[in-house]
Order: structure tokens, then C-alpha cells, then sequence
């Protein structure tokens, strides 16, 4: 958890990565196990819980965000001086319903970079199924003083 907690600002209850398992020069790949006791599933939704496709989603945005700040740190911009903020959500797609005791695969690919904001996609796998895809943008803000 260490390792997470050094690469994004997120701290429970809202994060959604609990093992990072590669970081590439293009993209990486995390881990997250849904716990039954994750808070939400109290009412999303009594008697069938399933995991917000907006929690999903914002799992692969931290997946993104930890990829972002090692390629950061190898490069001019020093990652602790800056946040990822989300900038874009494109084309998401919801295609198996997540539920307690799933684990999934997050990955993320970086397309393009304009500036500070770095365009990416990202697809979470369950039982090596897609579950999740998105297009999204998230941008290195430099944190307030």
C-alpha cells in the first residue's frame, strides 16, 4: 500500500487500487479486490449489491494516475509537486456487472500527451473478461501552496 500511497493522493475510503502490478513505458496494470464491506455496496444496492460503474471508472483513472507519476518521476516533472485531475471521460462502456469478491485487472495505455494532460484508455477484467472500457484525460495540476 506504501507503493500506492507514494504515487496518488488517494487514501481509503476512496481508493480503488490495491496492488500495482506492472508499470510499463506505455501503460500499466493494477489490482483491486472487491471487498464486501467496500461502504457503497450498503446501498448500491440492498439485497444485489454491484460496484458503481462510476467507482469502476474511477478505478482505472487511479491506475492511470500511478502510471503518470513514475513516468513523471523518470522525466523534468517532479510528481510530488503535482496532482492528476481528471479532465475527460469518453465512450465508457459497462459490459459485466462487478460484485463483492470480484478481483479485477485494471489496465492503462497512455495514446497521446498535449501539454499537461495525457490521454489514455483503460479496460477492467474480471476472470480475464472484459468488464469496463474507457477513454479518458487526466491532467498534472500543480498542487496549491
Amino acid at each position: 500500500m506504501e507503493e500506492i500511497h507514494r504515487r496518488i493522493p488517494h487514501r481509503p475510503p476512496f481508493l480503488f487500487v490495491d496492488e500495482i502490478v506492472e508499470i510499463g513505458e506505455m501503460g500499466a496494470i493494477t489490482r483491486l479486490q472487491v471487498r464486501p464491506d467496500f461502504p457503497f455496496f450498503e446501498g448500491h444496492y440492498p439485497g444485489n449489491p454491484i460496484m458503481p460503474g462510476v467507482l469502476l471508472c474511477e478505478a482505472v483513472f487511479q491506475a492511470g494516475a500511478i502510471y503518470l507519476s513514475e513516468k513523471l518521476a523518470n522525466g523534468s516533472i517532479d510528481a510530488t509537486e503535482v496532482d492528476p485531475v481528471l479532465s475527460r471521460i469518453r465512450d465508457a462502456r459497462f459490459k459485466r456487472m462487478v460484485l463483492p469478491g470480484d478481483e479485477l485487472e485494471i489496465h492503462v495505455t497512455e495514446k497521446d500527451q498535449m501539454g499537461k494532460f495525457y490521454n489514455m484508455t483503460g479496460e477492467i477484467r474480471k476472470e480475464g473478461k472484459t468488464a469496463v472500457t474507457v477513454a479518458f484525460a487526466l491532467a498534472m495540476v500543480p498542487k496549491e501552496e
